[in-house]
Parts: structure tokens; sequence; C-alpha cells
């Protein structure tokens, strides 16, 4: 048995006797089982071009939708390739389709802006619809 100072801030501090290793092992496995039951917020991607075709645009979104109804968020990218740069209203006019038709299942967590040669917008699943 050990004298373990449980409350050390308190007046007086406080005190227990107790089997410290236990006591450890015990709290060791507390913060074991926490960890298993904290949901882990994946994010998957997809990625277009601005001449992306329109069923393989239909293909994403539906593969989108799926992903967000299982909890995932959804990181939506185009990709600009040599001069398509010049014309970022075509890439807008997709996302803007894009988050139209994922409302019913999502929010906008990141609205659309552009990193580099890419336009990235982020799309978060709406759990309070549920």
């Amino acid at each position: 048995m050990d004298l373990v100072e449980v409350a050390p801030n308190a007046n007086p501090p406080v005190a227990k006797l107790m089997d410290f290793g236990k006591y450890q092992y015990e709290r060791a496995k507390r913060e074991r089982e926490a960890r298993k039951a904290r949901k882990e917020i994946e994010v998957k991607e997809i990625r277009l071009r601005p001449k992306t075709g329109e069923h393989d645009i239909a293909f994403k979104i539906r593969q989108a939708r799926s992903f967000l109804e299982d909890g995932s968020k959804v990181k939506v990218r185009i990709r600009f390739r040599g001069r398509e740069i010049t014309h970022p209203e075509v890439a807008k006019k997709q996302l803007d389709r894009i988050s139209e038709e994922l409302a019913d299942v999502s929010v906008i967590e990141q609205r659309p802006g552009f990193e580099g040669r890419t336009i990235l917008m982020i799309l978060a699943p709406d759990n309070s619809r549920k």
C-alpha cells in the first residue's frame, strides 16, 4: 500500500492509501477505452478538372454523397492544367452545382478558394437534418 496524494490543490491536500501500481493500470485502461470510443473523422477527396464530363461529375457526386452519409468530410478539388486556369468561372460553376446537389446531406465547411493551381472546397456532413 502506498500513500498517494489525490488532490494536491485542495485545502488541506487530500491523500489516500492505495496500491499505486493498480491505480496507474486502471487509469491507463480508462484512457485506452476513451480513445477507442472517440470517433475519428475522415476526409475523403474528390478530384476533378474543368473539362470533366457530365456523367463523370454525376458519378463523383454520388460517391461524395455516400462518403457524407457515412460521416466523412469531403474535399472537392478542381485542378487546372495548362491554360485552363484562365477560365476559373467554369470550375466555380462545377463547385456550385456539386454543393447544390449535396445540400441535403452536407454543409459547406470551407468555401471554394484557390490553392495554387487548384480550387478547393470542403463539405462536412450535416448532422442537424438526421
